[in-house]
């Protein structure tokens, strides 16, 4: 499995919106058509934090492939009033707000 995490600022109280425009996204074939097994939103003092689980090592590939999907371009426009850049000087694309794992532990 791989995983990407985003980082952007979010208004706490933006949460419920931004919940349910997942909810209806997720609700769709786009999650499969990503390769995304399981999405897990978090906030914490205006920061937002999108972690994504993937099939595969595929899966940037995959959401790259479905960014021209009216769905992918519907949820990204919509989300805008809610989801800013965490650094809007350097931001181009969701790659320029993903985290960089350092450390990764898992159970036997």
């Amino acid at each position: 499995m791989h995983s990407t995490l985003i980082v952007a600022r979010m208004e706490p109280r933006s949460a419920e919106d931004v919940a349910r425009l997942f909810s209806e996204f997720d609700g769709t074939d786009m999650p499969h058509r990503m390769g995304t097994r399981r999405r897990q939103l978090f906030s914490y003092r205006g920061l937002y934090f999108h972690l994504q689980d993937f099939d595969s090592e595929d899966g940037g590939e995959r959401i790259e492939a479905a960014k021209t999907d009216q769905r992918f371009i519907g949820i990204s426009e919509d989300l805008k009033p809610f989801i800013a850049a965490y650094d809007p000087d350097t931001w181009r694309s969701p790659a320029d707000a993903m985290a960089q794992r350092f450390y990764h532990w898992t159970a036997l």
